[in-house]
């Protein structure tokens, strides 16, 4: 007759293999869960860098932002202010006498221009064109001695003065305004492309996360495995145990109804399963 204790050896080193391979199962797949979360941690920390340089460029836009306003503000101020002074400037000449028998500055001012398109657009013989640069010379110095007559009143110098100032600001705080602006465009710029770098690498992330917690399930379940096959050991060296004459511990908690010893034995000889409980109670009766 078969030793039964020969298939429950069996049966315990096939559990011990099995609880084995998934010991190692399980501890690989913590090492893989390991690196998976401090990749993750990694992503986590560059989209954090990402998001404060995008936050830094967001500050520096929004103050440029506000220079921006200054400075359309002040070029408005100075626009208004050059435009008023544009206009006193006309009533005064306008207002002041001509000599007796000279052209009006406008007036010449009108023939110059009107000789100057001619020159550029009409084909001049050579003595022409002579008369034509005499001419213009002519009326050039005509407004300049009017502009200098013009100036040598205080009042009408102080006016100019403030007109060219007035100029002269529009003219700077508009180049600002362009210079300002084309800087915040580009640190919105900056602040746009780090954000959809940081959209990107939490992406990255949420992919990672995904592959973590699935490898931590089959962790899980692979423990789980181990667990039961360990469990499975027990139980077998327990049978092992009431197999050949031993008594169970005073923990093994017998169950209410007791297994006849012939079935017990009939069973085992047959490979069918015995349950922990029939073998605690056959011990606790005890075998000659």
């Amino acid at each position: 007759m078969p030793d039964p204790t020969e298939e429950l050896e069996q049966r315990r080193e096939e559990s011990n293999q099995r609880a084995d391979a998934f010991r190692a199962s399980r501890d690989r797949l913590n090492a893989d869960a390991r690196l998976l979360a401090d990749e993750r941690a990694q992503i986590v920390d560059a989209i954090r860098a990402k998001s404060a340089e995008a936050q830094e460029h967001r500050r520096r836009r929004d103050e440029l932002n506000a220079e921006v306003r200054e400075a359309k503000a002040l070029r408005e101020e100075w626009n208004r202010k050059f435009q008023e002074l544009s206009e006193k400037v006309q009533e005064m000449r306008r207002a002041r006498p001509a000599r007796q028998g000279a052209v009006p500055g406008w007036r010449l001012k009108k023939d110059l221009k009107e000789l100057e398109f001619r020159h550029m657009t009409t084909a001049l013989t050579g003595d022409q064109e002579k008369r034509l640069l005499e001419e213009m010379k002519r009326l050039e110095a005509a407004i300049r001695e009017q502009e200098e007559q013009f100036r040598r009143d205080p009042g009408i110098e102080e006016t100019l003065k403030a007109f060219a100032e007035a100029r002269d600001e529009a003219e700077k705080h508009h180049a600002a305004v362009g210079e300002l602006a084309e800087s915040a465009q580009r640190e919105h710029e900056a602040m746009v492309l780090l954000f959809e770098a940081g959209d990107e690498l939490r992406r990255q992330a949420d992919d990672v996360q995904a592959k973590l917690l699935e490898v931590k399930a089959n962790a899980d379940e692979a423990h789980r495995q181990h667990i039961a096959a360990i469990e499975e050991v027990r139980d077998i060296e327990k049978l092992l145990y009431a197999a050949r004459g031993g008594r169970a511990p005073a923990s093994w908690a017998p169950p209410t109804e007791a297994p006849r010893e012939e079935d017990f034995l009939a069973r085992l000889k047959k490979g069918e399963k015995v349950s922990t409980e029939d073998l605690l109670e056959l011990q606790k009766r005890g075998r000659p």
